[in-house]
This record gives C-alpha cells, structure tokens and sequence, in this order.
C-alpha cells in the first residue's frame, strides 16, 4: 500500500515537473520565434523607409527638372513675343509710312482731277462754240450731219456689206441644209410606208347595173333604210357598175360600203362588227409595226380609229406610224429619247380619232385621251406642240414636230381639191403682191414656194432682203399651210446701150 502511494506520489511529482519543463520549453520557443518576428518586421521597416526615401528624392529630382523645363519655355515664349512685337513695331512704321505717301498721292491725284476737269469744262465750250460755229457754216445741225455722213458710208460700203453678209448667210444655210439633208436622208431610209389617198367619197363596184333596182328597192325604200341606219347619202347615178357612197365619217363610209357589198339590210350590224374588228386589228398593227409597248387596249382601239381618218388625202393612222419612225430616226441621231419620239409621233394625232364626237382642237382632244389612259406626261409635252398650239419645252416635242412636217410635206404624202389648191395659191400671190415695190410675183411647185420680182428702181439689195424677211412673217402669220413655203426675191438689173 505503501509502495504503490510512493509510485503514485513519484508519478505524481514527474508528471508535475513534465508539465512544467514541457510549459517552459513552449514559452522559450514562443519568446525566440517573437523575437525573429520582431527582426524581420524591423528589417522590413528600415527597408521600406530606405525605398521611401529614393523615391522621393527621385520625384524631388523630377520636380525640379520640370520646373527647370518650364522656365526655359516661358523665357523661349518671352523672348518670341518680344520678336513679334519687334516686328509689329516695325511693319506699324512702315504702314504709317505707307500711309502717308498715299495720302500725299491722293492729294495730288485731286488736284490733277481738279484740273482736269476744269480742262474738260473749257474744252466742251470750245467744243460747243466750235459746233454752233460749223452748223452756222454748213447749215446743218450736228444730228443732220451725222445722219448725212452715215448714209454717204453706208452707201459707200453697200455692196461691200451686202458681198459679206451673202457669203455669211450662204455659208450656215450651206452647212445646215447639209446637216439636215443627212438627218433626214437617214430618217427616210430607215423608213418607207406607204400611202393611200382618200377623199370624202367611197364607190362600190357592181357586178352587174341590174343589181342598182335591187339595192333601190321598192320606191327606194331599201337606200332609205340604208342610209338612216348608216348616216350616209347613197348616191346611184348614170356611172356603170358603181354606186357612189357619200358621207364625212370615214367609218361610216365603209359601214355602208361593206352592208352595200353584201346586199343585205341584215349585215349592217355585222358590218359594224366587222368594222370594229378591223379598228382594233388596225390599233395593234400600228404598236405592232413601231415597238410600243405598255399601252392600254382600249386607247390602242382609239388608235385604230384613225385608218378610217384622212387629212388633205392622207390616212391619219399611216402617218401617225410614218411620224413615229421618223421621229424615233432623228432623236437618234442627235442624241435625243428615240422611245418617246416614238411613242409620241405615233399618238401625236390621236384627237383625230373622235373629233367629231367632242368639241375642241385635235390636241387638246388628243391630251384629255392620253391623260385618261394615265400616258406618261414626257409623252404628252412632246405631242401637245405639233402644231405650235403650246410652247416647246423638251427637245422631242420639236422632233414630233418636224417628222409631222416632213411626213405631210413630202411628195405625194397629201392631196388637196383644186378650189382649195387655187385659193391658197391666189392667197399667198396676194400676200406678196400687198407690198410696196413688188412688180409681180408667182406661186410655184405646188404653193411650196413663191417668187417675187421687185423693181430696181424702187429698191436696192439690202431692203429686197427686208422685204423678203417681213413677206415670210406675213405669209407664216396670215395663212394656213401645210409643211413651209419657201420665199424667193429677185431683183434683177438690166442695161441696154446700142452699138452704131
């Protein structure tokens, strides 16, 4: 019992002192990592310090190269101002130097104006004194003199002038009729239609003069149906195997015509189917024969209207289409839209198609078509001026013109009745013969031209130019005519002396 409380005491008393080496020992190794703790954290310190140090010393030396870098440029900037206003100092004196002189210059430009002036005064008194002088000498005043000496130079170079503007004058009209004739020329080529005359009158040819009594019928009865139903006067008179139809409707002519032919009453109606078939065939042959497109079928129906429509002869629809090429031919050699030429020469003369349906001209009838049918507006300004009726506002319009021109006034494209033909050729003698110093005058190829002889005596060169001048302005303003009217003034001279 004894032993083991001794062990237990013993183990007691080492435990004890375990726990007091093993505390000690701790603290010991506590205290040394402490103090190596404490010696890294004051190394660091110094040398944190050491780096402060350096870089301020490092941005103290950087200030101060600074400071030193603005100093030299402000006294860089001082010295360049001081230079500049050196400068200005000087150009201030030359300026005011300058200024003087011209001050000085002025002055002696004032005074030398002043006496020139004065100079002037005195000159146009003398002037004035020397005039009222001369005009007391010659009788004349000095606006008589002057007129008196521009009639003696104007004399004197009369025939130089008349030499120079002849040549002038033949010059451009050589050069122009050459550029034109080559347009033209080509424009024909390119085209050729052709062309059938038709008048007021259509005859439909019988087999046989017995078939007359049959189409009179019974107290005529069968004419009078005929004609109420058709609108024309059936004319059966003494010519052989023909009855002549009479009507201004060319559609309704050959309504007529076509119920004539087949003898019947029942086929006017069929007629006026057929005829309605052949309008519109006629309409899609012309867009067919130009190239336009895009048009509505019903205004291509208007359209074929016109192969039943004639002006001096000359069918309506036949010309529309010779326009069309020709003036698509000229655009296209100046340049100009050769489509819309052609679109527009083809439904220049569209208002023709109903002209006696509606009030008003065939261009403002043929606008109110084309703008219904929703026709480009280009189209409609280069067809509205065919006849001057408006002005010309693109170049096409001019070229529709032209080609309608050249196709009405070419050889054998129009024919006329004879009262008519006469009546304007005694009109355009008439023209001709109303001014003063006309000995006669003539009317040739067909009224395209006329020829005037004036009277020596009564007129030199340069005044038959004149004359001829204001007769073209009076003839183109007074009278009505297809195409142009060429004017011709011959004066002629002629002496006679005898030999003996």
């Amino acid at each position: 019992m004894e032993i083991n409380l001794a062990l237990t005491i013993t183990g007691v008393i080492a435990l004890a002192v375990g726990s007091v080496l093993g505390y000690l020992t701790r603290r010991t190794i506590a205290k040394n990592q402490i103090g190596s703790a404490e010696a890294r954290l004051q190394k660091m310190t110094e040398e944190a310090k050491q780096e402060a140090k350096e870089t301020l010393m490092q941005a103290k030396d950087k200030a101060l190269k600074v400071v030193e870098e603005a100093n030299r440029e402000q006294k860089e900037r001082e010295q360049q101002i001081m230079r500049l206003e050196d400068r200005l100092e000087k150009r201030e004196q030359v300026l005011e130097s300058k200024n003087q002189e011209l001050d000085n210059k002025f002055n002696d430009l004032a005074q030398k104006a002043k006496k020139v002036k004065e100079i002037k005064e005195e000159l146009d008194q003398l002037l004035s004194k020397k005039t009222l002088e001369l005009e007391k000498v010659a009788k004349l005043s000095q606006e008589e003199a002057k007129n008196e000496l521009l009639a003696i130079v104007e004399k004197e170079q009369e025939q130089s002038l008349n030499e120079r503007v002849k040549k002038l004058e033949q010059e451009g009209k050589e050069e122009l009729e050459k550029k034109a004739r080559n347009i033209l020329t080509l424009a024909m080529q390119r085209f050729a239609g052709s062309q059938s005359a038709e008048v007021t009158t259509s005859s439909v040819a019988l087999p046989s003069d017995d078939l007359k009594g049959r189409i009179i019928g019974k107290e005529g009865r069968n004419i009078k149906t005929l004609e109420k139903l058709t609108g024309v006067e059936i004319i059966v008179d003494d010519t052989p195997g023909a009855i002549v139809i009479s009507a201004f409707d060319p559609i309704r002519r050959q309504i007529a015509k076509m119920a004539l032919e087949k003898r019947i009453e029942e086929t006017v109606e069929k007629a006026k189917e057929e005829i309605s078939s052949k309008i519109q065939e006629a309409g899609e042959a012309a867009v067919y024969d130009t190239g336009v497109a895009g048009l509505d079928p019903k205004l291509i129906r208007v359209l074929g209207r016109l192969r039943f429509r004639t002006s001096y002869g000359q069918n309506v629809l036949l010309h529309s289409v010779e326009v069309a090429h020709l003036a698509a031919s000229i655009a296209s050699e100046i340049g100009a839209d050769a489509n819309l030429c052609k679109k527009a020469g083809l439904l220049h003369d569209i208002g023709k198609a109903i002209t006696h349906e509606v009030q008003g001209s065939h261009v403002e009838i043929g606008k109110m078509i084309l703008q219904k049918f929703n026709v480009a507006p280009e189209v409609i300004k280069a067809m509205q001026s065919h006849h001057e009726e408006y002005p010309y506002e693109t170049l096409e319009s001019v070229i529709v013109q032209v080609a309608d021109q050249l196709s009405g006034a070419r050889p054998g494209a129009r024919k006329d009745t004879l009262e008519a033909y006469l009546k304007r050729l005694e009109e355009l003698e008439k023209v001709a013969n109303s001014f003063e110093g006309i000995e006669k005058s003539y009317a040739i190829q067909a009224g395209r031209e006329i020829r005037i002889f004036v009277q020596p005596d009564k007129m030199d060169d340069a005044q038959a130019r004149k004359v001829a001048r204001q007769i073209a302005d009076k003839v183109q303003s007074d009278l009505d005519y297809p195409g142009e009217i060429k004017v011709t003034v011959i004066r002629e001279t002629r002496v006679v002396e005898y030999a003996r």
